[in-house]
């Protein structure tokens, strides 16, 4: 339970660290720019990158997360804090067999023009080293929009309650 805590304080520090430091002037969290039309087609856009990496897991296509990822990616999972090489590295390895999964309930939160906070549920039929991959989850990844390509710099999952 300590570990879930100190997992919990630190997106919640990082997220808040992110949106506060170089904040634009931003109404309601959304982008000035474009509206609400503007915000669908980034939710849109950010939701298939996050459902290609799902595919990308699947596939154990680690080309895939070594442009998916930003060069300063964080990872936090049951296993603990893990940088973009082991992130590519395991992504690539046959340690884990993803047999199914899926993702619904999107949320996108907008902090500025160029950083993004997509939530939502997952759930997998997947084992890593014989070990069952805890399932469903509540999945966070946050973007960030560099060299006009939108990265991945944080994925953390929290177990979802049955």
């Amino acid at each position: 339970m300590k570990r879930f805590g100190v997992i919990t304080f630190l997106v919640l520090a990082t997220t808040l660290l992110i949106a506060t430091s170089g904040r634009r002037a931003v109404a309601g969290g959304a982008p000035q720019a474009g509206g609400a039309a503007s915000q669908k087609t980034l939710a849109e856009t950010l939701e298939g990158l996050e459902r290609q990496s799902w595919v990308a897991w699947k596939n154990r296509d680690g080309k895939f997360f070594s442009h998916f990822l930003s060069d300063d990616h964080v990872e936090v999972g049951v296993g603990g804090i893990s940088d973009k090489a082991t992130v590519v590295a395991g992504v690539a390895s046959p340690i884990c067999v993803v047999k199914s999964y899926a993702v619904d309930n999107f949320k996108l939160t907008v902090f500025d023009a160029d950083t993004a906070l997509l939530t939502y549920h997952a759930a997998q039929d997947t084992a890593c080293n014989g070990k069952a991959v805890p399932s469903p989850v509540w999945a966070t990844s946050l973007y960030v929009r560099r060299g006009g390509r939108w990265l991945n710099a944080l994925y953390e999952h929290t177990p979802a309650v049955k």
